[in-house]
């Protein structure tokens, strides 16, 4: 959630920032703003896009300075306006600042600031911060980065901040604790960003901040970094981005999203190599080899996440138990770190997140760890908190996901739980050498038959032309593909913003099918494999109440195509791995559906994608 963009060098500030703040949208805003220092602080902020900022930059400040920070705001505290939006002026006109996060103890901190003098102008916490950084530095004589620090360690709460102090007009001073922020080295000249796409196509070298630490980045000076908490020195630690350029742009699609579906053979394919040798039998997963012992003696395995990610968590919850046949218990993290759980030292806690940056999911690991259970991270992005956080882990390889609704990440991670699980049931016993064998073979078959389902692209257009005024929609499936039919719903709520939810196919009997007349669209994940005549039995009952239902099948179906109204179909491919094509058709649904209804498919509204704050 938010976004910040800072430059300082030899360039024009203008320019980068604006671009920054661009290749930032995905994470989800309402306003936008840019400051720019051309001998003097030039602030210019607005409600909406940052295309709307960009029209009125032009016509209200100068934008030929070197210097400069911008922001792309998801309202917390106060709505969404022009006086509310980042960059924040102290009330000395001196001071900028861009802020992510929540500061918690900011009604206190504004009180005391108002008893000493000070006006305020915004409903935000942040304009409550650079105004503390202000006093702190007139009270006690302080250069910026002194000032900035003293005052961090008054605050409660989660930021990312990059300050500009007029006064020292060649530094600007970064910090973080719960929220990301990276640092990009150029030659002469420093970028800072939310994550590492503003500046990718400038250097290729990034310094991540990690929790509690603060950057002073000056002009024609190596980068200074300190502990917030007791103002010690770190070495920085300069990293080569693995992103390109093209990974970011839409590549000729209509949105990052459609893109994205379609990346899904080659991620999937890339999140396996070099990991499953299936002509060896053999899977290679270091970040498991190495604690093998963990998982093979671990009483139960604990999986947290959020939204999609979860989802993705309750198909490796059918897998790991059917395979490794290892206890495997699902939590939301948002309530996990909230409800007092029971974590014992043997257990395994396995954290999901495409940023790697989920706020809750950070918290319930930091949980995890203090009662002494072993965290394994399953993340996207290198370089992340998560990854940084875990004991272990493995990242997914999907490339940057830019559309706000998850797609790769989903079939990403049940590809990474998948390996997982094998591997575990290798070690165990729990599998024979003969079925161990089929599974390898058929996970390295995935990308050619999710490239297939790709081929329902048509067939998904016309039912979403169909349905695309629909108000309501329900989805069911059964065993694994019961969070499949979670994640449809998620995906067809979050861009199109019909209203839809996701079932057990035989929970349709206790409420849902109340709900069934003609005018509700039911879509049934319904595959060959697994609980079909069940599911047939199913839809024989939303038939006889005259549901229209729309059926994800196994390619030469012939039972359910005569009791569905449309049919949509995939390859055959064994039940365990069935999600990660039963999801493709249901994304594409999605998709056209939201295009039909002329939504913004990568930045539905009030969604962001990387959710920092609780």
């Amino acid at each position: 959630m938010c976004g910040i963009v800072g430059y300082i060098g030899h360039r024009e500030a203008y320019p980068i920032v604006i671009k920054g703040l661009k290749r930032l949208e995905y994470r989800g805003y309402d306003s936008a703003g840019v400051m720019i220092y051309d001998g003097a602080i030039k602030v210019c902020k607005t409600k909406g896009k940052v295309v709307g900022l960009e029209e009125l930059a032009l016509k209200e400040i100068a934008t030929n300075g070197t210097i400069g920070i911008g922001h792309t705001r998801w309202a917390t505290h106060g709505v969404p306006n022009d006086v509310n939006s980042h960059p924040h002026l102290s009330n000395s006109g001196e001071i900028a600042i861009v802020h992510n996060g929540i500061i918690e103890n900011y009604a206190p901190l504004k009180e005391e600031l108002i008893k000493r003098g000070y006006v305020f102008h915004s409903d935000t916490d942040t304009e409550v911060l650079v105004n503390l950084i202000e006093e702190v530095q007139k009270k006690e004589k302080l250069k910026i980065g002194k000032a900035v620090q003293l005052a961090l360690n008054q605050v409660v709460g989660a930021y990312a901040i990059a300050v500009f102090d007029n006064k020292n007009p060649d530094e600007i001073v970064a910090a973080r604790l719960g929220s990301p922020l990276a640092i990009g080295v150029g030659e002469g000249e420093y970028f800072i960003a939310s994550d590492a796409s503003p500046f990718i196509e400038y250097t290729s070298n990034a310094v991540y901040l990690e929790d509690g630490e603060m950057a002073n980045i000056s002009l024609n000076k190596s980068i200074k970094i300190r502990k917030i908490k007791d103002d010690s020195l770190v070495d920085p630690y300069i990293q080569e981005l693995q992103m390109n350029l093209e990974q970011i742009e839409k590549g000729g699609f209509d949105h990052f999203m459609l893109k994205e579906i379609f990346e899904q053979p080659s991620v999937i394919k890339d999140t396996y190599r070099g990991r499953l040798h299936a002509d060896k039998g053999i899977i290679q997963m270091s970040g498991v080899e190495d604690h093998l012992e963990k998982f093979l003696n671990a009483d139960r395995i604990i999986i947290v996440a959020c939204g999609t990610s979860w989802h993705a968590g309750l198909v490796a919850e059918y897998i790991i138990e059917e395979f490794a046949r290892i206890s495997v218990e699902v939590e939301y993290a948002s309530e996990f770190r909230y409800r007092n759980p029971i974590i014992n030292k043997n257990d395994v806690v396995i954290a999901i997140s495409q940023s790697g940056e989920t706020a809750d999911t950070m918290a319930a690991i930091k949980l995890a760890k203090e009662q002494g259970a072993f965290v394994f991270g399953v993340c996207n992005v290198v370089g992340s908190s998560i990854s940084r956080e875990s004991h272990a882990g493995a990242y997914t390889h999907a490339g940057p996901e830019i559309g706000v609704a998850s797609t790769k990440a989903f079939t990403t991670q049940i590809t990474v739980l998948t390996m997982l699980a094998l591997r575990l049931a290798k070690a165990k016993g729990t599998l024979s050498h003969s079925d161990f064998h089929r599974y390898l073979l058929e996970l390295e078959l995935i990308p050619e038959k999710v490239k297939e389902a790709l081929g329902t692209i048509e067939t998904a257009k016309e039912i979403a032309a169909k349905f695309k005024d629909a108000p309501n929609c329900l989805y069911l499936g059964r065993g694994y593909n019961f969070p499949v039919a979670l994640e449809g719903a998620l995906k067809l709520k979050e861009i199109s913003y019909i209203h839809a939810e996701g079932y057990p196919a035989a929970e349709m009997k206790h409420g849902p099918i109340a709900l069934i007349d003609e005018q509700m669209p039911v879509v049934v994940i319904a595959p060959k494999q697994g609980h079909y005549d069940k599911i047939v039995s199913n839809i024989q009952e939303i038939k006889s109440r005259s549901g229209k239902i729309i059926a994800v099948v196994t390619k030469g179906d012939t039972q359910v195509r005569e009791l569905a109204d449309y049919v949509i179909e995939i390859p055959e491919t064994s039940d365990a791995l069935s999600p990660l094509i039963t999801t493709i058709p249901l994304q594409l649904l999605s998709y056209y559906i939201a295009v039909y209804r002329d939504c913004n498919v990568d930045q539905p509204r009030n969604l962001a994608k990387s959710v920092t704050v609780e």
